[in-house]
């Protein structure tokens, strides 16, 4: 499947996407968007494909935002549009998938880079990263989910000031505000997620998948997470992997857990 921004590598289990369009650093457009759809949804169907990792091309921007030129003339309905759109896509997309998915910030990730970041499961980030919601300084409010994420993740407070006013806040202020998981040199950064990686791919997928929705479902209205949480619990005692993995400890030994 030929990409015009997007570069996949597949390792180990492992596939990493890296968003490619230095000479926007980064920036999400139309093709972008759909790109990382297709690509998506093409390694999440993958059995061999246990963890996903997103990030930027280069050292600057994992990305710097979305593609301005693309909607400086869009009318109110074109802009509904486009965020729905994206959202559903996108961002929504990837928050309800089954695999894993970190964040490997690597520098800029601002707007659409930073709503995109946070739609992932965690994230890391290289200590030259920088992080903001500027849109307001536009004359526009984030619209891929910013708004909710952020405060899911920072709190209301934190949340509101960095949105009303359009700054930027530093990894290691990201760090502390449990916005980002791990903070490390920028040299380190692949390693980092490599072996975090290696450690999720050492549990059962089925598991994972299924904690993923339950973990999810705390931060959707009008559903009870914990009756989710009871649901998958009982759905995993059917699974191979149960079986396996009780089986392996009861035995001493590692589990092999098949693909997902």
């Amino acid at each position: 499947m030929a990409q015009e921004n997007i570069i996949l590598e597949h390792e180990k289990g492992i596939a990493t996407i890296y968003i490619n369009r230095p000479e926007k650093l980064n920036a999400l457009n139309k093709v972008t968007i759909q790109e990382l759809h297709e690509t998506l949804q093409l390694i999440d169907e993958n059995p061999d494909v246990r963890v996903i990792i997103i990030t930027g091309s280069g050292e600057k921007a994992f990305v710097a935002g979305a593609d301005i030129a693309e909607f400086a003339d869009f009318s109110a309905e074109e802009g509904a549009q486009l965020a729905a759109k994206g959202q559903y896509l996108l961002f929504d997309y990837i928050e309800k998938m089954k695999t894993p998915v970190i964040a490997a910030i690597n520098g800029f990730a601002l707007g659409g880079g930073l709503e995109l970041a946070m739609a992932c499961h965690f994230r890391i980030a290289s200590e030259k990263a920088k992080m903001g919601l500027p849109e307001t300084s536009l004359g526009v409010i984030p619209g891929y989910g910013g708004t909710q994420r952020l405060s899911q993740i920072i709190g209301k407070g934190r949340a509101m000031e960095m949105i009303l006013t359009a700054g930027m806040i530093d990894a290691d202020t990201a760090k502390i505000y449990g916005l980002v998981n791990h903070v490390v040199p920028q040299e380190d950064l692949f390693s980092a997620y490599m072996t975090i990686a290696t450690r999720i791919m050492k549990n059962s997928p089925v598991a994972i998948s299924k904690a993923i929705e339950a973990v999810n479902a705390n931060y959707i209205s009008g559903v009870n997470g914990f009756d989710v949480e009871i649901k998958n619990f009982g759905d995993c005692f059917a699974t191979d992997d149960f079986k396996e993995g009780t089986t392996a400890f009861l035995e001493k030994r590692k589990a092999e857990f098949k693909g997902k």
